[in-house]
C-alpha cells in the first residue's frame, strides 16, 4: 500500500494518499460506483504509447489504455485524467478501466486544414501562458493561447520569462501593458528563473489546484516547471541566440506535486496554436469588442462600414487599436473553419454568408460601372 510517509510531498495532514494530487469530495462522489467493483482511483501523470503511469493509493502504477482508447481524440487518456484502476494482482498488465467526467480540458485543433483535436490536459484550474521576453512579443499568438485557456474553464495567467534580459525596469513595465491590453481579466507576471523575480507571485497563484504550463519552444517552461517544483525534474535546453526559439526538451506531458500545495503538468512545446470550437474562449479574450458591439445599430454588424457601428467609432477615435479588431475577426473566421468541419448547419450557413457577400461586391462594382440592372 502507498506509505505517505514517503511520499517527498505528503504530510501528516493529508488524510488521502491522493489528496497531493488533488483528490476531493466530488471525485470520491464521481468514483464510488467503481470502488464498489474493487477498482482503484488513480491520477494520469503521463501517457506513452498506450500506457500511461497513475498514482494511485498503492503508489505510481503502470497500467495499460486498451479499455480506454476510443476513435474521438479528444476522449483518450490524457495527462490530468482522473480514472478507475485494476488493483494489484488482478491482471498483467494492470488496466485503465474508465475516466472519471472531466472538469475542465485544454484542447488544440492539430492542424487547420484536418477537423481533429488534441487534448493536452485534463482537469485544470490554472493555465500558465509562458511567454519569452528574449524574443519580441507576438500578441497574436498570446491571444490565440489565451483563446484556448478561457475556453477549457482554467484561469488563464501569464508569465513573461526571462525578465531578467530586460535589465532597465521602464522598459520591462511598457512590455507588461503591452500584454495587459491584450489579456483583460488576466494577471500578468515578469519573471525569471535566474534571479527569482516573480517566482513567489506565481507559487502563490498555483499552490491551489492544477496548473498547466503552456508556451512554445524555448519560452522557458522546464526551466519555470523545475523553479516551481524545487529541483530538477525537466532537462533544460538553451534557446539557439539567432532567434530565441528553442528545441523541445519536453516530449510528454508530465504531472509533478507541487511543495507549496497543488499539481504542475509540463507539456511539449507548441508550435502550431490551432483553435478547436473557441467561440467563447475568442469573445473573453477580446471582451471589448464584443461589448462594443452590442453597442452598434444593427445586430449582425459585420464592423465594416455599416451606419451606427460602434466598432468603428472606437477605431477611428484611436480607443480601439486596428491590430485588435484584425485578429479578432481573423480568430473568428478559423474558429468558424474549424467548427464547421465537424458542422454541416453551419457550414451551410458560412457557404450562404460568402455568397450574399458575394453578390453585394459583384453589385457595388456594377454599381460603380454605372450599369446598374
Amino acid at each position: 500500500m502507498f506509505n505517505a510517509s514517503l511520499h517527498p510531498f505528503s504530510s501528516s495532514a493529508v488524510q488521502h494518499p491522493l489528496a497531493v494530487y488533488g483528490w476531493d469530495a466530488g471525485w470520491a462522489e464521481a468514483f464510488a460506483p467503481y470502488a464498489a467493483q474493487g477498482l482503484l482511483p488513480g491520477r494520469v501523470v503521463r501517457v506513452d504509447r498506450g500506457q500511461c503511469d497513475v498514482a494511485t493509493p498503492e503508489g505510481i502504477v503502470r497500467a495499460d489504455t486498451a479499455f480506454v482508447t476510443p476513435h474521438d481524440p479528444l476522449r483518450v487518456v490524457c495527462t490530468g485524467d482522473w480514472a478507475a484502476v485494476d488493483p494489484e494482482g488482478v491482471s498483467d498488465p494492470r488496466y485503465v478501466r474508465t475516466l472519471l467526467p472531466r472538469r475542465t480540458a485544454f484542447a488544440r485543433s492539430t492542424s487547420s486544414s484536418r477537423s481533429e483535436g488534441q487534448i493536452l490536459a485534463a482537469n485544470v484550474d490554472h493555465a500558465v501562458i509562458t511567454v519569452s521576453l528574449a524574443v519580441e512579443l507576438d500578441l497574436g499568438r498570446i491571444e490565440r493561447f489565451l483563446a484556448l485557456a478561457w475556453e477549457s474553464g482554467a484561469q488563464p495567467t501569464i508569465v513573461l520569462s526571462k525578465a531578467d534580459l530586460v535589465p532597465d525596469p521602464v522598459g520591462l513595465s511598457y512590455l507588461v501593458e503591452d500584454v495587459e491590453t491584450v489579456a483583460p481579466g488576466v494577471q500578468v507576471v515578469p519573471l525569471s528563473s535566474e534571479t527569482g523575480e516573480g517566482l513567489d507571485v506565481l507559487s502563490a497563484v498555483v499552490a491551489g489546484g492544477t496548473t498547466v504550463l503552456l508556451g512554445v519552444s524555448g519560452a522557458g517552461k522546464s526551466t519555470l516547471a523545475n523553479a516551481l517544483v524545487g529541483h530538477d525534474v525537466m532537462t533544460v535546453q538553451a534557446a539557439r541566440d539567432v532567434d530565441g526559439k528553442g528545441r523541445h526538451t519536453t516530449t510528454t506531458r508530465n504531472l509533478f506535486v507541487l511543495p507549496g500545495g497543488g499539481v504542475l503538468i509540463d507539456t511539449p512545446g507548441l508550435r502550431g496554436v490551432g483553435l478547436w470550437d473557441a467561440e467563447t474562449g475568442v469573445g473573453q479574450v477580446f471582451s471589448e469588442i464584443e461589448e462594443l458591439s452590442s453597442e452598434c445599430r444593427f445586430h449582425d454588424c459585420a464592423h465594416e462600414s455599416e451606419p451606427g457601428c460602434a466598432v468603428a467609432a472606437a477605431i477611428e477615435d484611436g480607443s480601439l487599436p486596428v491590430r485588435r479588431l484584425e485578429s479578432y475577426r481573423k480568430l473568428i473566421r478559423e474558429n468558424q473553419r474549424i467548427v464547421a468541419k465537424t458542422d454541416a448547419r453551419l457550414r451551410s450557413e458560412i457557404l450562404k454568408d460568402w455568397k450574399r457577400k458575394g453578390a453585394e461586391g459583384r453589385a457595388a462594382l456594377e454599381a460603380k460601372r454605372g450599369r446598374v440592372r
